[in-house]
C-alpha cells in the first residue's frame, strides 16, 4: 500500500513559517473551515489572534465561489442528485399509490421495504468502498485497476443479493414479525416480500454498475438508467394496483406494487448491462481470478464502511421498530415523513456524493492541496443547500397533510413530524458530506463507525428505547428523541473534519 509521500516537500512560506502536515504534503493543520473563524491555535498568542482572524478576501472566496467551482461541482452533483431522487421515487412509489388503496397497505408496505432498507445497507458498502479505490484510481487514470475492482465486487453483490432473495421468499412472515407485533400487517406485508423477493437479484447487481457511472464520468448516463427504470415502476405501479378495465387489467393493490417493482429493477439491471459496455465494464476473468491485492485494499477500507452502514442502518432501522410498536398511525404518518423528506433532500445527498468523488479523484492525483480547497468550498455549500432543504420541507408541510390519506390521528402526527424532519435534514446534510463522504474518499471511515456507534447505539437507540417503553412518552416526543442524532453527529463530524488527517492517496 503506497502511502502519502510526507518527506521533504516544503509548504510555501506563510505567515506563520512553513508548517509540515503529517498526513499530507503542503497541508496546513487545524486551519479549518474558511467560513468558521475560530479554531484552537498553538503559537504565541499574537499568532493566535492573527490567525483567528480570517481574511475578507478568503470569506468571501468561500461563501461565494467562483463560477468555475459551481460548474464543476453541479456538473457532477446535479446527475448524481437526479438520480437519487429516481431512486426516492422508485422507493417509495409503492407506498404513495397504496395511500390510495388503505391505510393498513400503506403501513404494511412501509414496514416491508425496511428489508430492502437493510440490504441497501450492505449494498451501500459495497458501493462506498468501490468508489473510494475507483474514485482514486480513475483520477490517476488506470483504467484496468478499476475493471478489477468492478470484478470482485460484483462477485459480492451476487452473493449478498442471493442471500436476502432467499430470505425474503422462504421466510417473509418471520421478518415481519420483527417489524410489528400486528397481524394484519404482519401478513400483508409478508405477501408484498414474497412476491418482491426476486428483485434483490436485480437491485445488488445494477446498484454495482450505477457506481462505477457516476465515479468515472458517466454520471448522466446513470442518472438516465435510474430514471427509466422509475418510469417502469411508475407506469406499472398505476396499471397493476389500480388496474386498467378497458385492458383487462385487474387490480392487484398490494400484489401489483411488487410485481412491478420486479419488473422495472430487471430493467435497470438490463440497461446497466448495455450502458457500460464502452467504458470500463465487467469482465468475466476479473470475476472468477479476484485480484488480491486491490481485495486486500478493498477490505481494509470497506470493512469500517460496512461496519459504518450496518451499525447506522441498524440503528435507524431500530427507530422503525420503535414506531412499528406505536400503533398504524404512528407508522403511517412516520412513512409519509419520511417520503417527503428522503424526495426533497436529494440535491443535498447528491452534493455530499459528488464531493466524495472530486475530492477522491485530487486525492488519486496527489493534489493535496486542491483537494482541502475542494473539501472546505464543499461543506461550506453543502451547509447552505442544508438549510435551504430544511425550509423546504416546512414550506411543503401543508401539501403533504393536504394529499396524505390519513386517519385525523396519524395527520395530527405527521404534522408535527414535518418539523422534525426539516431540522434533521439540515444537520444531516453536513454528516453525509463528511462522514459518508469525503471521510471515505480519503481512505477514513473509521471515524465515521465509531461517531454512529456512540451516538446512536449508546445515546439514541437507548433514549428511544426508555421514552416508548418504559416512560410511555407521547408518540410524538418519542419521534422527536429519535431524531436528534444527526444533530449531535455533526459537532465532531466538524471537529475531525477541521483536522485534515483524512487527506490520504491510498491507490498504489
Amino acid at each position: 500500500m503506497r502511502t502519502v509521500n510526507t518527506g521533504r516537500a516544503r509548504p510555501p512560506n506563510t505567515a506563520h513559517g512553513r508548517i509540515r502536515c503529517k498526513t499530507s504534503p503542503n497541508i496546513r493543520p487545524n486551519v479549518g473551515i474558511r467560513l468558521v473563524g475560530l479554531h484552537i491555535p498553538t503559537f504565541s498568542f499574537a499568532r493566535r489572534l492573527k490567525r483567528a482572524c480570517i481574511p475578507m478576501e478568503t470569506i468571501v472566496r468561500t461563501i461565494m465561489p467562483d463560477r468555475e467551482f459551481l460548474g464543476h461541482v453541479f456538473k457532477l452533483a446535479l446527475p448524481i442528485a437526479f438520480q437519487q431522487l429516481m431512486l426516492s421515487l422508485s422507493s417509495c412509489a409503492d407506498t404513495l399509490m397504496l395511500s390510495g388503496v388503505g391505510q393498513n397497505e400503506l403501513a404494511a408496505v412501509s414496514l416491508a421495504t425496511q428489508f430492502q432498507f437493510l440490504f441497501s445497507l450492505f449494498t451501500a458498502a459495497l458501493t462506498l468502498g468501490m468508489s473510494i479505490l475507483v474514485a482514486q484510481y480513475w483520477g490517476a487514470g488506470n483504467r484496468d485497476a478499476v475493471e478489477r475492482v468492478l470484478g470482485f465486487v460484483m462477485l459480492y453483490a451476487g452473493m449478498l443479493s442471493t442471500a436476502f432473495f432467499l430470505a425474503a421468499l422462504l421466510v417473509p412472515e418471520q421478518l415481519m414479525s420483527i417489524m410489528t407485533n400486528d397481524g394484519t400487517l404482519i401478513m400483508l406485508g409478508a405477501r408484498y416480500l414474497r412476491i418482491s423477493s426476486l428483485s434483490y437479484l436485480f437491485i445488488g447487481l445494477s446498484q454495482m454498475y450505477l457506481c462505477l457511472m457516476k465515479n468515472t464520468g458517466s454520471a448522466v448516463m446513470g442518472m438516465t438508467v435510474s430514471t427509466v427504470g422509475v418510469i417502469v415502476h411508475v407506469v406499472l405501479n398505476a396499471a397493476l394496483i389500480y388496474g386498467i378495465g378497458s385492458l383487462g387489467i385487474p387490480a392487484l393493490g398490494i400484489f401489483g406494487a411488487a410485481i412491478s417493482t420486479v419488473i422495472s429493477r430487471a430493467i435497470e439491471l438490463a440497461w446497466s448491462v448495455v450502458a457500460t459496455r464502452r467504458g470500463p465494464h465487467l469482465r468475466l476473468g476479473h470475476v472468477l481470478h479476484p485480484d488480491g491485492p486491490l481485495q486486500k485494499d478493498f477490505w481494509k477500507y470497506s470493512l469500517p464502511v460496512l461496519g459504518n452502514e450496518l451499525v447506522w442502518g441498524c440503528g435507524f432501522t431500530m427507530y422503525t421498530v420503535i414506531m412499528g410498536h406505536l400503533g398504524a398511525d404512528a407508522v403511517a404518518a412516520n412513512s409519509i415523513a419520511n417520503i417527503v423528506k428522503d424526495l426533497l433532500v436529494c440535491l443535498s445527498l447528491g452534493l455530499g456524493n459528488a464531493g466524495g468523488i472530486l475530492v477522491g479523484n485530487l486525492l488519486g492525483r496527489g493534489d493535496f492541496r486542491q483537494a482541502k480547497v475542494m473539501g472546505d468550498r464543499m461543506c461550506v455549500l453543502v451547509a447552505v443547500v442544508g438549510t435551504a432543504t430544511g425550509l423546504l420541507i416546512v414550506a411543503a408541510r401543508p401539501l403533504a397533510l393536504q394529499w396524505a390519506n390519513l386517519t385525523p390521528e396519524a395527520t395530527r402526527y405527521l404534522s408535527v413530524m414535518l418539523f422534525v424532519c426539516a431540522y434533521y435534514a439540515a444537520c444531516g446534510c453536513m454528516t453525509n458530506l463528511t462522514i459518508a463522504g469525503l471521510f471515505p474518499a480519503g481512505g477514513d471511515a473509521k471515524f465515521g463507525l465509531m461517531c454512529d456507534a456512540i451516538v446512536m447505539w449508546l445515546i439514541v437507540v437507548p433514549v428511544g428505547l426508555l421514552a416508548a417503553f418504559v416512560f410511555k412518552l407521547p408518540v410524538l416526543v418519542v419521534y422527536a428523541l429519535l431524531n436528534t442524532d444527526e444533530c449531535i453527529k455533526m459537532v465532531p463530524a466538524l471537529l475531525h473534519y477541521r483536522k485534515y488527517r483524512w487527506l490520504r492517496n491510498v491507490t498504489r
